[in-house]
């Protein structure tokens, strides 16, 4: 997979984790292994401009995610999953910083966007948490592809919980 983590927000992240847990994502959900996702890390202004311009929200958010040819999970008919340009991912570690240490669980700020990652990449993907069975069955992967991508990394300990709201 072609995935860009493009980091313009001048505070340093683990930019290999999102990488890494980015392809994991795709790979878990059965993404043609050809598709590009590009992921930019901006600063909380920069956020809230893109906010306001798309959600006609204030203030900056975690996560933005901007889909490009709809591509979606296989399903048990498919054959072959289609290969196509997933979108854009952004993601703002001010906010990230402050949902991970106000978390029920507390955890970094760089755990924070693996999970604004996982998130971002599932939106990409058709997934939404507006209705209740939506918002479970969306945390829900998320959670679990989370957690299976720690375990390959050998990270014991709780997964950080959603913070997305």
């Amino acid at each position: 997979m072609a995935i860009d983590v493009n980091n313009e927000s001048g505070t340093d992240i683990d930019e290999r984790a999102v990488l890494d847990i980015a392809r994991y994502a795709l790979a878990r959900m059965r993404i043609h292994p050809l598709s590009e996702l590009s992921v930019i890390v901006v600063d909380a202004d920069a956020m809230e401009q893109l906010h306001i311009q798309w959600m006609d929200l204030p203030g900056p958010t975690d996560v933005m995610s901007f889909p490009m040819d709809e591509l979606r999970p296989l399903t048990k008919d498919d054959e072959e999953p289609p290969q196509g340009l997933l979108g854009d991912i952004v993601l703002c570690p001010e906010v990230a910083k402050k949902q991970g240490e106000e978390a029920p669980t507390g955890h970094s700020m760089d755990e924070e966007l693996q999970l604004l990652t996982v998130h971002g990449v599932l939106h990409l993907l058709g997934y939404d948490h507006e209705e209740a069975d939506e918002r479970a069955e969306m945390f829900g992967l998320q959670a679990a592809i989370v957690d299976g991508w720690r375990a390959e990394q050998g990270v014991t300990g709780p997964s950080p919980a959603p913070t997305v709201r």
